[in-house]
């Protein structure tokens, strides 16, 4: 399995840390996994909704000290 890469977008706002998650699928392989690090609190919403509109899936969303981060999985 690939390793995980690691998008952090902490201390950016909506859209940038989705703009950044876009940019990083785009050169992403099928099966690969991309974890969005983010201090903005609406990534927690508007990530997994563009994940789960494009048809791909969300492996496991968590906070931390107000750092959040989102695993998602290019599908297609």
């Amino acid at each position: 399995m690939a390793d995980r890469k690691i998008v952090d977008a902490k201390n950016t706002f909506c859209p940038g840390p989705l703009m950044e998650l876009i940019a990083n699928m785009k050169q992403a392989e099928v099966g690969d996994e991309l974890a969005v690090l983010s201090t903005d609190e609406g990534s927690a919403n508007d990530i997994p909704e563009w994940i789960n509109k494009m048809g791909h899936e969300v492996i496991e969303s968590s906070e931390d000290s107000g750092v959040w981060s989102i695993v998602v999985k290019k599908t297609k």
